[in-house]
């Protein structure tokens, strides 16, 4: 095995950890809608920090499934022509869309995200209401780690198209993540 698809497969494997592991918050989020809901219609109880926490658990889940999600071509796209094209050059719109579009604006995004992280850490940042949840700097550090393996994910795929258009690979990806 070459070393860059044993580097894709690596990357992908983390991507799919990390977005499975993090769709297990999913039914903590939707508990905690309910009760807050609950709270605030039955009860007239508004509880700020039930507010903050789904806030934040639909952080984790959004943030640490992007990778996964691009992984499996489920991310929303505009695709008007592209079936039209031969596989070879849907893989060479994919190769440029890449490098274009997709590495500069998630690299931008993940760099301020990292360095938001890194200033809310030095702050011990909390939540600006009192009764709020303490240390937002976590939250702040998970989105800068789902942002950098969304950036990864970018790259396996990258690697994955330059295999296929240099006849290195046989295998064309689907939008199911199994190969054709």
């Amino acid at each position: 095995m070459s070393f860059p698809r044993y580097l894709s497969q690596k990357i992908d494997y983390v991507s799919a950890l990390t977005g499975k592991s993090a769709s297990l918050v999913l039914p903590v989020l939707v508990i905690t809608i309910l009760v807050n809901v609950s709270l605030r219609y039955v009860f007239n109880i508004g509880l700020i920090e039930l507010e903050e926490l789904q806030w934040h658990l639909n952080a984790i889940v959004v943030v640490l499934c992007l990778g996964y999600t691009f992984q499996h071509d489920e991310h929303v796209r505009v695709d008007v022509l592209s079936h039209r094209f031969s596989p070879k050059t849907r893989a060479w719109l994919e190769i440029f869309g890449l490098l274009l579009l997709f590495f500069p604006f998630t690299a931008l995004v993940t760099w301020h995200t990292w360095h938001i992280a890194a200033y809310s850490w030095e702050l011990r940042e909390g939540s600006p209401m009192p009764s709020g949840l303490p240390a937002r700097y976590l939250i702040k550090g998970v989105m800068a780690l789902g942002n950098s393996i969304l950036v990864l994910q970018g790259f396996s795929i990258l690697l994955q198209k330059l295999s296929f258009v240099a006849g290195n690979s046989n295998e064309q990806h689907t939008k199911s993540g199994d190969t054709i």
